[in-house]
């Protein structure tokens, strides 16, 4: 199917987000304001401006709604605190259903806090993160998985978004990952789409799609080599898709190993959440296509989009479309 075809057909899908929702922080710092503490003579930051959107799961929510999805839901934990008001207040301004969230005081909201130079407009200072690192309590998971369970019926793509980098603390346990592949299992026709930065391996039944490097990490892990048959073979999923950046990415089904070209974009303005976009895009072709190629083409063309924008963009079936025409 060509591009028109599939945005023809995205419409006419619901999805459903399950994962790390993130609040992204925005903050515009004015150096010239950088003078010593009184108090303990570390220069400070002085942040003249920001602008908080839903980030890491919400940049896939986002994308979703860009490309005209009939719904988009999503499923994680916020903290019952100010960072949960303002994420789910900028969640639900976006048109994204919020009622399957858990809100939690236990659980502080997971957000990136991003300095940007004024001067400039480039991030150049350290991040500021605020992480949860323990175990999900309980009770928070057995809500997570009670949702989960009842939601999936309701919707015909599943993204899952693992984006957390500690050993715990993020929404996609051990338990909620069993789910996902007893769910992938039992709705053969939906299409189950999995990202994980750091445990692609232990999915099962999903469709995966790790960047170059993940799966390397994830094969040396497993095999001490990297053989991403075997790895599609170890995550008993009929197709794993590993991004190669600029070069498009490889489509790994139970029969080959193909590469799926792309054209580079010279010169992109910011490549954070080029992952998230393309996964928002390819997921969606996938469902109505049901062609890993064709699907690998529209997620590349969604992602040149918006590596041309600065922060988190996403991409409108327009500008979709006027990519293809310079292409």
């Amino acid at each position: 199917m060509n591009p028109a075809q599939i945005l023809s057909g995205i419409p006419k899908l619901s999805a459903l987000v399950v994962g790390d929702i993130c609040l992204d922080r925005w903050c515009t710092y004015d150096p010239d304001l950088s003078e010593p503490s009184r108090e303990t003579g570390i220069p400070r930051i002085g942040v003249i401006a920001f602008e908080a959107t839903p980030g890491a799961a919400g940049t896939v929510a986002n994308n979703l709604v860009a490309l005209g999805v009939s719904r988009t839901g999503v499923l994680g934990v916020v903290g019952d605190d100010g960072a949960g008001m303002e994420l789910l207040r900028g969640l639900e301004a976006r048109d994204i259903t919020t009622e399957m969230v858990v809100k939690s005081a236990a659980v502080p909201t997971f957000t990136y806090t991003k300095l940007l130079n004024v001067k400039t407009g480039e991030e150049d200072q350290p991040r500021v993160d605020f992480v949860y690192a323990k175990a999900m309590p309980d009770e928070v998971e057995r809500k997570l998985l009670n949702r989960l369970e009842s939601a999936v019926g309701g919707y015909d793509v599943v993204l899952v978004e693992d984006q957390a980098e500690t050993a715990e603390g993020g929404v996609v346990t051990p338990a909620i990952r069993r789910a996902l592949g007893e769910l992938a299992a039992r709705h053969r026709r939906k299409v189950f789409w999995v990202d994980s930065r750091k445990r692609i391996e232990h999915f099962r039944k999903l469709v995966a799609k790790p960047n170059g490097d993940e799966a390397t990490e994830a094969c040396m892990r497993l095999f001490g080599e990297v053989d991403l048959q075997r790895l599609r073979k170890h995550m008993e999923t009929p197709l794993l898709i590993v991004t190669q950046g600029a070069r498009g990415a490889v489509v790994v089904d139970q029969e080959r190993e193909t590469l799926i070209e792309t054209r580079p974009m010279e010169n992109p303005v910011d490549i954070c959440g080029a992952g998230d976009s393309f996964s928002a895009g390819a997921a969606l072709a996938l469902a109505v296509t049901k062609s890993p190629a064709d699907a690998v083409r529209f997620g590349n063309m969604v992602a040149s989009v918006t590596i041309m924008k600065k922060g988190t963009g996403t991409a409108s079936p327009q500008e979709v479309l006027a990519t293809e025409r310079r292409g």
